[in-house]
This record gives structure tokens, sequence and C-alpha cells, in this order.
């Protein structure tokens, strides 16, 4: 059974760094893009980035772009979404997604159970 666990959510204080964490089972990450969305108290889930399979190029949300960096390792079949310079308008649940493309949720086949990051002093 295909399944994304994500972990290394917290609470951090502003400028702070997080790396968040994507551990796929039952299928090979690399096979497939692999995404990460977000979705804010009272908001949309919106799109943060995206990795692609076959040559790893990334996409990342305009307000994100120069802070988060997603990375792939294959060997651990994890994604990786290192979050430097954190804002509070980077409070969200964040979730990891498989097998799709673009930033519209519906676009996307598989999902994570979410893992909570809160930017606060």
């Amino acid at each position: 059974q295909l399944q994304l666990v994500e972990s290394g959510g917290g609470l951090v204080q502003p400028g702070g760094s997080l790396r968040l964490s994507c551990a796929a089972s039952g299928f090979t990450l690399d096979h497939y893009a692999i995404g990460w969305f977000r979705q804010a108290p009272g908001k949309e889930r919106e799109g943060v980035s995206c990795i692609h399979s076959r040559d790893s190029s990334t996409y990342y949300k305009g307000s994100v772009q120069g802070r988060f960096t997603i990375s792939r390792d294959n060997a651990k079949n994890t994604v990786y979404l290192q979050m430097n310079s954190l804002k509070p308008e980077d409070t969200a649940v964040y979730y990891c997604v498989a097998e799709g493309g673009g930033d519209i949720p519906g676009g996307w086949h598989y999902w994570g159970q979410g893992t909570q990051v809160t930017v606060s002093s």
C-alpha cells in the first residue's frame, strides 16, 4: 500500500529553520513527481514546491522562493523541504503529495497526513 508520512514540523521563531521529511512506503519516490502543499487556518490549500522525477527540476511558490529548498534522497526514499528564514505567514499544516503536477490540490493523487508548522515568537 502506497503511503506518505511527513515529519519535522513544530514551533519555531520567526527567522528560524525547519526541515520537513516525507518518507514513502509501497513505491519508489524517484519514479514520481513529489510536492508539498500547505493549508493555513481559514485559507485554501496551496502548492508550495515540487520536484519532478525525470530531471529533478524544481518549482517553488513565489513567496517561498529563495527560502525553501526541496530535495530527494533516493537511498532513503525520502523527500525533504528545508525551510529557512521562516515567517509567521508560513504557519500551516504541510502535506506531502505524490504522482501529479501543478499547484491545484486535485492534480495530485497521493497525500500524506500532514505536519503542523507554527512560526511564532
